[in-house]
């Protein structure tokens, strides 16, 4: 099966495809010509890469789980990979949560402004003539 057609049918893009051989994630023959041809489970592997990279995984850590997948069989290494992708996704999560939580604070500070988060709140502009006017 040529690339555009496993493209088309795993909807993605040939730059795509181009991409997963590059990083070890899939296998082509060549023609004569050099054109890339693929077996029919090209597309059922290039729609597992999809949902890999959609769970956050980078080509790196599929590369690292794929020989799970083709010989069927998960490792205690795999499921560790996994739990550990998972718990940066998680310390990640919280982070965005923070910064997403001081950007709300920063927000109410700006539409309810006090003297204790605003220093031109603290002094009115004319305060340095009135200072003078009493000395």
């Amino acid at each position: 099966m040529r690339i555009g057609d496993v493209a088309h049918r795993a909807g993605v893009s040939t730059r795509a495809l181009r991409y997963y051989e590059e990083q070890g994630l899939l296998h082509s023959e060549r023609t004569l010509s050099g054109q890339r041809t693929y077996p029919e489970s090209a597309i059922e592997r290039v729609k597992l890469i999809q949902q890999f990279f959609t769970a956050g995984l980078s080509s790196r850590t599929v590369l690292q789980l794929l020989p799970c997948v083709d010989t069927g069989q998960a490792s205690p290494e795999a499921f560790e990979i996994l739990q550990t992708e998972r718990d940066r996704i998680t310390t990640a999560m919280a982070d965005l949560a923070a910064a997403r939580d001081a950007l709300d604070q920063m927000i109410h500070i700006a539409h309810h402004p006090t003297p204790e988060h605003c220093p031109a709140l603290r002094e009115t502009p004319w305060a340095p003539y009135e200072a003078r006017a009493t000395t």
